[in-house]
């Protein structure tokens, strides 16, 4: 198994960064500063290196540095699989289009998209945002979910924006008097298509990652066991039927209820209505009803696991980011979380305001302190 690292970032007009050039050795690296200076700007620039919206789901448009040209540029000097590789993605102000481009390159030639880019490199993170995960609405836990997916399935953002916008034309046409009965056919077609595709896709993410943890499941673990399941009318329809079934039995569901979404004003059939269930394992009770501790500890554990699957589809260790990951963690469960981080194989980038947290690292691991603007290695 391969374990991809970034041995370089440069970034130029990004967040808080005019210009960062920054070099990057060891597999273990801690990132120390106060808080504001740019940390997590930095888990975010190498976020935009994997498929989707980066780890703050944030417009392009505002990661562009105040006061600069309104473009933003990253590239990653990369150790992979394939050998070197150069990554590069950021944003242009293009003349002749109304708003900013995002260019996407592979060794200095245009690409795509960035999810060119997992052939070379998967990533996996965890932010301070992450932390209500299981008492938040249901959207939030969806969009973990599609997070672990793209983390093996890069296709499955391209399916997912589809779904989007197949949506919101189905919403838009049902509020037309009169509206066309053949194009909203098509429409639900499509929706239950692009809708049982993304519903197995979560299924078989789910169910491998259960396996996942079923087969490394410790009792006495630092970072308890999740037993995890999708719950809502999609998940039941995949559980029970073929996909050519299930999408017939949707499409005709879509039919039968536009008057129902009429009136909601949305679709309420499809997987944009359905919820992850995560229950504390050692416990047996809902992850929801767990101590706030507990439950960190919880997503710390879905987090690795999940490290351990991509690594397992994809043969490559992931890069894994987290974000003030040590910040709520007694010394004990520091210690265990660093020497499970090292055991993955794969470079890891953690951040924290505060350098007494990364003192149970081991000596491998490298520090470096983030200034404004700059990043410099800094003494153990």
């Amino acid at each position: 198994m391969s374990a991809p690292r970034v041995t370089r970032l440069r970034l130029s007009d990004f967040r808080n960064f005019l210009e960062l050039d920054a070099e990057f050795g060891s597999m273990l690296i801690a990132l120390c500063g106060e808080n504001g200076v740019g940390k997590t700007n930095l888990l975010e620039a190498l976020s935009l290196l994997a498929p989707g919206r980066g780890l703050r789901r944030a417009p392009l448009v505002e990661m562009a540095r105040s006061g600069g040209s309104g473009g933003f540029s990253i590239v990653a000097d990369l150790e992979g699989p394939l050998g070197p590789a150069l990554l590069g993605t950021g944003i242009e102000r293009d003349p002749g289009s109304p708003g900013p481009t995002r260019k996407t390159r592979l060794n200095g030639a245009p690409a795509s998209s960035s999810s060119v880019f997992s052939e070379h490199l998967r990533l996996v993170w965890m932010t301070p945002s992450l932390d209500g995960l299981f008492n938040g609405p249901p959207g939030e836990r969806r969009r973990f979910v599609d997070r672990l997916v793209l983390a093996i399935d890069p296709a499955h953002a391209s399916r997912s924006a589809a779904l989007e916008q197949a949506l919101r034309s189905r919403n838009r046409l049902l509020e037309e008097p009169g509206a066309d009965a053949q194009w909203l056919d098509a429409l639900e077609r499509q929706i239950a298509e692009l809708g049982i595709a993304i519903a197995s896709a979560r299924r078989e993410t789910i169910e491998r990652l259960a396996a996942v943890i079923l087969a490394r499941r410790e009792d006495a673990s630092a970072f308890p066991f999740a037993e995890l399941a999708l719950i809502g009318e999609t998940d039941a329809l995949i559980a029970q039927n073929s996909a050519i079934e299930a999408e017939d039995r949707m499409r005709r569901s879509l039919r039968d209820m536009r008057q129902r979404d009429r009136a909601a004003g949305r679709t309420l059939t499809g997987p944009q209505t359905s919820d992850l269930l995560v229950r504390h394992g050692p416990k047996g009770i809902e992850a929801a009803r767990a101590s706030t501790g507990e439950q960190k500890a919880l997503l710390i554990g879905l987090v690795l696991a999940h490290a351990h699957l991509v690594a397992q589809m994809s043969s490559m260790a992931p890069l894994v980011l987290l974000d003030e990951v040590a910040a709520h963690l007694d010394p004990s469960r520091r210690e265990a979380l660093f020497g499970v981080l090292a055991a993955l194989g794969g470079q890891v980038f953690m951040t924290g305001a505060d350098r007494a947290l990364f003192k149970e690292l081991p000596d491998e691991a490298r520090l470096f302190d983030v200034m404004q603007g700059k990043v410099v290695p800094a003494m153990r």
